[in-house]
């Protein structure tokens, strides 16, 4: 089978930059992930910068589910006050990829010490799309996306579309 494709079904990638200060000359973990994806021609059908808040978040996470079947959600899911990409998304999640925080904790603590704990990165399945959220630093995205997204994203959609 086609890595990048799930019974005949076409990977396509929606990434969503949360950010009040990001703009597109500036949103570096939102290229880093297009060019990991791009590398292993896995198509961007959707790219967005939005804002932190709640109603913004769930509005673009809508808007991207019509036309791709992966969304990667990178930044505002830090603990500072104006941060809400967790409380906006995880309510919304039909099914939690519980493994998928855990795992990115436990590489992120090879990396950056126990300040990973901090981390509230979350996956999960909504009608049969894999959603990522991810903190945005580009060592975070890189990391996510290279060592947990990109090898298990055909497999976690066969499981969603079953």
């Amino acid at each position: 089978m086609n890595k990048n494709h799930v019974k005949n079904l076409e990977i396509s990638v929606a990434i969503i930059t949360v950010s009040s200060t990001r703009n597109k000359e500036n949103d570096s973990s939102g290229a880093t992930i297009t060019t990991i994806l791009g590398d292993h021609k896995i198509p961007i059908k959707h790219y967005a910068i939005i804002p932190d808040r709640i109603d913004a978040i769930r509005n673009e996470l809508y808007t991207a589910m019509k036309t791709t079947n992966c969304i990667i959600f990178n930044g505002g899911t830090g603990l500072t006050h104006d941060d809400c990409t967790i409380e906006a998304i995880a309510p919304l999640l039909e099914k939690k990829i519980d493994g998928f925080g855990e795992f990115f904790r436990m590489k992120s603590l090879q990396e950056i010490g126990t300040s990973a704990m901090l981390s509230r990165a979350i996956a999960g399945v909504i009608q049969g799309k894999v959603i990522f959220c991810i903190p945005g630093s580009t060592p975070a995205v890189t990391l996510a996306t290279r060592e947990l997204i990109l090898p298990e994203i055909a497999h976690i959609l066969s499981h969603a579309n079953r």
